[in-house]
């Protein structure tokens, strides 16, 4: 068998990462500059990616890269994936653990991960390489083997050598006390709250989805959101702060479900992430945490349903 060599992306490999997506995703992978080699080029000339690739007797066997956005203090590991004909031999965690130290020599404080649900490969590499699971993003992508139903995802994050994110110090509702302990347990706690950057209040379509993201929830807002059509799938992102549990509250009133927490893309600090309008659909996850954040979102899923049904038969 021959050996698998990491190196630096080089300017002629465009053509072989493409063909390599191409090989293990058809034409369904979610970011499509990878099927463009001129795409891939760009974003690393421009130092937006910043790849690694596994080769093996002058072939492209593997990929993945760090995903990086200016001023923003985390990274990324993302476009990760391995050829077929060399699976079984711990490309995808070399290549995540190389590119680990790369963010750290970049001064990066922290690296995201987005794990996929629909096979455990992903969630344990994450967790080998020292991710902890943080949320659970449901209906997050279109599927990226071509299935009818979007793919959900699974949030981690690490935080570097030398760099902390604390959490704030906050007394847990019951509810959700589990998993932000053990995640207070990881990353630190602080009374401090983190500045805000950007506008207070973002909202926007992505695919089927709207995607909202606040500063605050005060009476007006969530009068608001409330209001918003019945239909919508609504995901909520607040500022994760002292006023966490009347958050909570509020939204669960208002048919939102907590499923966990993401780094603030422009601050050292966290959201709090909220669903409204999930699909039903049936997960195993590797982390008992995320199993249960799933668990909540597809009991108020068949409420819903339930509900609309009843409605819809003149109940």
């Amino acid at each position: 068998m021959e050996p698998v060599i990491l190196r630096r992306y080089r300017s002629d490999d465009s053509a072989a990462v493409t063909q390599l997506f191409h090989d293990v995703y058809g034409e369904h992978y979610v970011q499509p500059q990878v099927y463009l080699p001129c795409m891939i080029t760009q974003n690393q000339m421009d130092e937006r990616w910043h790849s690694l690739l596994a080769v093996s007797a002058g072939r492209v066997v593997g990929h993945a890269a760090l995903i990086r956005a200016k001023g923003s203090p985390t990274a990324e590991l993302a476009l990760s994936v391995v050829h077929p004909d060399a699976r079984g031999r711990n490309i995808a965690t070399r290549l995540g653990r190389q590119l680990l130290d790369h963010a750290s020599a970049m001064g990066y404080r922290g690296v995201t991960i987005k794990q996929v649900t629909r096979h455990p490969y992903t969630q344990r590499m994450a967790d080998t390489l020292g991710f902890h699971d943080t949320a659970l993003f449901p209906d997050y992508v279109p599927s990226p083997v071509g299935e009818p139903e979007p793919e959900s995802i699974v949030f981690g994050y690490r935080a570097l050598a030398g760099h902390r994110r604390p959490l704030c110090a906050l007394r847990w509702p019951p509810s959700c006390q589990g998993l932000m302990q053990r995640l207070s347990e990881a990353f630190g706690t602080d009374h401090q709250e983190q500045p805000w950057v950007g506008p207070a209040a973002r909202f926007q379509l992505r695919g089927d989805r709207y995607d909202g993201m606040f500063r605050r929830l005060d009476a007006a807002l969530a009068k608001q959101l409330v209001a918003l059509p019945e239909h919508w799938r609504i995901s909520v992102r607040l500022r994760l702060g002292q006023d966490f549990a009347a958050d909570l509250h509020t939204l669960s009133q208002a048919g939102f479900v907590f499923s966990g927490v993401t780094p603030d893309e422009g601050s050292n600090g966290w959201m709090a992430l909220f669903h409204r309008g999930m699909r039903q659909s049936a997960l195993t996850l590797l982390c008992p945490y995320m199993q249960g954040l799933q668990d909540d979102l597809q009991l108020a899923a068949r409420q819903r349903d339930s509900a609309s049904t009843m409605r819809a038969a003149g109940h």
